[in-house]
């Protein structure tokens, strides 16, 4: 039923011309190298140090692993970490 409703609505996005992230609560992930990184519409800080962080999403977990980690921003909408990333994980 899930499925049904999100096939759904990546057709009405299409046809709208309304991008994906908006219309399906999906992330944006934005890297400037390996020194920046801004995570768009998440739900949260599960969990983090200067090596990992977990972030919560509308459909899983992003986990950030790296060096020197730091919080550079934190808003509702939007994170940004700067550091050394070296590993990117999606786990839905």
């Amino acid at each position: 039923m899930k499925s049904h409703r999100r096939g759904k609505m990546e057709r009405i996005a299409a046809l709208l011309e309304i991008p994906d992230d908006i219309v399906l609560d999906l992330p944006r992930i934005t890297m400037l190298g390996n020194k920046q990184l801004l995570v768009e519409n998440h739900k949260g800080i599960i969990e983090y140090t200067a090596s990992l962080v977990r972030i919560r999403l509308n459909q899983g977990e992003l986990i950030i692993a790296g060096e020197n980690l730091t919080l550079g921003n934190l808003q509702t909408e939007q994170i940004l970490f700067e550091g050394i990333v070296a590993e990117i994980k999606y786990e839905v």
